[in-house]
């Protein structure tokens, strides 16, 4: 891969249409603090804006952490106005992910605590290593998770689990992420990327505006009522099928020979 774009905490890469955005502080098992978070919203913002990106891999630096979670000196020192608005920037960051229009595949190595868990949440996709554990402790330091995690988690497992991860603290492994369904895959730790590029090669094959429609249909019927969210779905149908990627790829499928979709 191409390293683009000089950062200090991340790293971020390219080639054949995947961006590699590996965030890089392993002595503190990659802890987001504040220029983390900032970087990572340039990188998202690189990546929604480059025509060239279609799926972005997002992972931790060596095997032992994806994030470990937030930088504790820096939320020790906050007052109640200010740790408002270091939440709510955060959250403009995570939505900014959630929502570049390109599919984002976390690969979970290793631990994914407080804001490393929220973010792997807010990211398209979620692989995990089979040393990987999530949770949220953030009622372990007498607050709450401040970048989305009580949103984002019942809306990904359920009320009830996300509640149990919540108010317990505690964290859980990868195969009992999988089985709540906040993973979509355990694998080993030798494989993780390597699964992570063959899910991006799978996804760079089809459409890319069916994907971009996908990924706001889902993203935005999730907080319509089922009629609404069905009305969004029948006008992107519609969209779609205007396209020259819908007659290149109809043809193709009819003459029985790979599309060769442009995004047009």
């Amino acid at each position: 891969m191409t390293a683009t774009h000089p950062f200090e905490n991340i790293r971020y890469e390219k080639k054949d249409q995947v961006a590699l955005i590996t965030i890089s502080r392993p002595k503190v098992l990659n802890a987001l603090n504040t220029r983390t978070v900032q970087e990572l919203s340039r990188a998202f913002q690189t990546v929604r804006d480059d025509d060239d990106v279609r799926v972005v891999i997002l992972t931790g630096e060596g095997d032992k952490a994806f994030i470990a979670g937030a930088d504790i000196n820096e939320i020790v020192r906050l007052g109640p106005i200010e740790a408002q608005a270091f939440a709510v920037r955060g959250q403009a960051v995570f939505s900014l992910i959630e929502n570049c229009g390109k599919p984002v595949i976390a690969a979970v190595n290793g631990f994914a605590l407080g804001g490393g868990c929220e973010l792997a949440l807010a990211c398209t996709l979620r692989l995990a290593s089979e040393n990987a554990r999530f949770g949220q402790p953030e009622v372990k330091l007498g607050v709450i998770p401040g970048y989305g995690g009580t949103q984002r988690l019942p809306r990904i497992v359920g009320k009830g689990r996300a509640l149990q991860i919540l108010l317990t603290g505690e964290m859980i492994d990868a195969d009992e992420a999988h089985r709540i369904g906040l993973v979509n895959e355990v694998l080993p730790v030798a494989e993780l990327l390597h699964r992570a590029e063959d899910l991006a090669r799978k996804i760079i094959a089809n459409g890319p505006i069916a994907v971009r429609y996908c990924l706001d249909a889902v993203n935005k019927g999730l907080d319509m009522t089922l009629a609404e969210g069905l009305a969004q779905e029948a006008a992107l149908f519609g969209l779609s099928c205007a396209t020259d990627d819908k007659n290149e790829g109809t043809s193709a499928f009819l003459q029985k020979r790979a599309p060769h979709f442009k995004g047009l």
